[in-house]
């Protein structure tokens, strides 16, 4: 079969698969559940592995697969068609493998959980909005995908939603997205009346033809990125995600780690022709990103909750794909992607092991001395640590260094700050394995005793992760190792490339000093929580200032409370009480008023008197006739 035969399987399957599990959620038992809600993904894990290695061998290297005629209103024709090149490509072995293990692990995570079916429903559900997401071979089909993801990111976040504070967390995820995405459509509009068009066929050819620095071109882009920072969780708009911890472990994984918050960075890679051409653009994602990644690392070195602890660390990660995409590295940055959606997704299923071990324990000040009783998740999660810390051979190294090369090359300044959150990282990420893993256990012997190795339907998943997180980076290897850079290559038909102008021993000295920043945060870690046996206390407030901003998140929900949500809860209470109940209200009710009063007067007219309603109908009839002469 073709590839034109093929690509509509590949979200259809999980379509069909939220049909049958959300309409059999009540009937079906929970193993034919899981079957066929882990099945329907594999299907289209190897169908996009069959089409991946169909375009290695084709010259193409780019299919628009036209399904029907979807909108056409004058000169606005909207195809529902698909694009399948490398970048799609890569994207969909992404979604569909990382989703298939995380399904799997659900299977055993989610057993005992009422909602089973429900639950993985939804998850198909998502697979396939992320699915339409980067197959639309147009803006408008990206943006359905894009939307369906914030609407299934709401039901999954708010998956518990008889707790309040879950429910809560899932209404502040889906309203911060609305914002992001109104920006994201303004976007579409413009280019429509810009281009003409919405297709990808049509917009960059033209685009490719003009000069840097167009007006509409920066605004075209700046609405883009304002959705790209709601969907990936970027200054201002991130403060969703950390929230979005509220949703069972494996939604963290797939939309928080691996899928939903890298859209924004694929849809500007997919748009980098766009993004070339407006400086400006490209120099305020920069700052945003690395401002984002630095300000999340700090806020991470103070949490103690382990979910939150990643949540912050895929805000910091997901600044430095901002980085890339700043700089003008858009395969660095879609690299970042591929890594982290191996090593994150790695950390939170592990995390999520813990937590099945520890009876829903999420607390690390609660934890410790894990590390022989749960051995596999241990070894897989410090193999996770390892790569996103940044520390060869692992993939976060190879990754992570292609940004910050870049950064260096764009603004030594940038890299500077790309190297300090390089610090922070690894120092965040081993104190949360050092007080989870190391130490003494500090909860009852009891519970001790009952802390047990996660089954395997959970470990597996972990051990692949863990492979892909340790030898990943091989996939681009850079021309200082003597690799070939091989995804540079495979991007190069679609994403715009940008030459490294940097010798070897420039190359290998930044290397050299992230790597140790790498190792003296870890050496700082382990001195600190291995040695010095210090875990922070319950309940008790660092005392330094720059602490205190971190463990209460430099403020910013009290800040946006401030000024955002009270200014405007005042603002609807002055228009319910004044311009709803009075004026509004008042007009409505003041015609029911004045048509009650006036009735009664008109009433009386009605006096059952006959010679008077004789006298009335003469009357009138006269008037007529006397209206008619004068004026007709």
């Amino acid at each position: 079969m073709t590839i034109e035969q093929l690509i509509w399987l590949v979200p259809l399957l999980p379509l069909l698969g939220f049909v049958i599990n959300g309409l059999g959620r009540n009937s079906l038992s929970k193993g034919l559940v899981g079957i066929i809600g882990s099945g329907v993904i594999l299907a289209s894990f190897i169908i996009s592995v069959v089409i991946f290695f169909s375009l290695q061998g084709d010259t193409q290297k780019s299919h628009e697969v036209f399904l029907f005629d979807w909108i056409s209103a004058g000169t606005l024709h909207i195809p529902l068609s698909f694009l399948i090149d490398p970048l799609s490509s890569i994207m969909l072995l992404i979604i569909t493998g990382i989703g298939f293990l995380i399904h799997l692990y659900s299977t055993s995570y989610m057993h005992n959980d009422e909602g089973f079916g429900k639950f993985f429903s939804y998850l198909n559900l998502f697979v396939f909005f992320m699915l339409l997401l980067v197959l639309g071979s147009n803006y408008i089909v990206m943006f359905i995908g894009w939307e369906g993801v914030g609407l299934c990111s709401y039901l999954l976040i708010g998956f518990w939603y008889t707790n309040t504070a879950y429910a809560s967390a899932a209404k502040k995820a889906f309203v911060m997205n609305r914002i992001g995405d109104l920006g994201f459509l303004l976007g579409v509009f413009l280019m429509f009346n810009f281009f003409g068009s919405v297709e990808f066929s049509k917009i960059f050819p033209q685009a490719a033809n003009m000069l840097p620095g167009n007006n509409t071109l920066v605004l075209i882009t700046i609405l883009l990125f304002i959705g790209a920072c709601g969907k990936s969780a970027q200054l201002p708009l991130f403060t969703w995600l950390p929230d979005a911890m509220a949703g069972p472990t494996p939604v963290s994984a797939l939309i928080h780690a691996a899928t939903m918050v890298t859209a924004g960075i694929y849809m500007i890679a997919r748009s980098s022709v766009l993004f070339d051409l407006a400086p400006l653009t490209q120099h305020i994602i920069a700052i945003v990103g690395i401002t984002t990644a630095l300000i999340a690392a700090i806020i991470a070195l103070t949490q103690t909750d382990i979910k939150k602890v990643l949540a912050y660390s895929t805000v910091s990660q997901l600044g430095y794909m901002f980085l890339g995409l700043g700089v003008g590295a858009y395969t660095g940055s879609f690299f970042h992607v591929l890594t982290h959606a191996f090593f994150k997704a790695l950390l939170f299923l592990g995390a999520g092991s813990v937590i099945h071990a520890m009876h829903h324990e999420q607390d690390m000040r609660h934890m410790g001395g894990l590390r022989k009783k749960l051995p596999v998740t241990f070894l897989t999660m410090m193999i996770g640590t390892i790569a996103i810390a940044g520390l060869p051979p692992f993939s976060g190294f190879f990754s992570k260094d292609e940004i910050l090369a870049n950064a260096y090359q764009y603004s030594p300044i940038l890299w500077g700050v790309g190297v300090l959150t390089a610090f922070l990282t690894s120092f965040y990420m081993f104190r949360m394995m050092f007080l989870t893993f190391s130490g003494n256990y500090r909860g009852t012997h009891h519970e001790e005793s009952h802390v047990h190795e996660s089954p395997k339907a959970m470990t597996i998943p972990l051990i692949i992760l863990a492979i892909l997180a340790a030898i990943g980076g091989a996939i681009n290897i850079p021309h200082v190792f003597g690799g070939n850079e091989w995804l540079a290559h495979w991007l190069s038909p679609v994403v715009a490339q940008h030459e490294l102008d940097l010798t070897h021993s420039t190359e290998f000295t930044l290397m050299g000093v992230s790597v140790v920043a790498a190792i003296i945060a870890l050496l700082y870690a382990y001195t600190r929580y291995v040695k010095g046996a210090r875990v922070p206390v319950a309940d008790e407030a660092p005392r330094s200032a720059l602490a205190k901003l971190s463990y209460n998140k430099f403020y910013l929900d009290e800040i946006y409370d401030f000024i955002i949500t009270k200014p405007l809860d005042a603002f609807s209470r002055f228009f319910y009480r004044i311009i709803d109940t009075k004026f509004i209200d008042g007009i409505v009710n003041g015609l029911g008023w004045s048509t009650n009063e006036a009735s009664k007067g008109v009433r009386l007219l009605q006096s059952g008197n006959v010679g008077f309603y004789i006298f009335m109908m003469v009357f009138g009839i006269i008037a007529l006739l006397a209206y008619t002469f004068y004026y007709i």
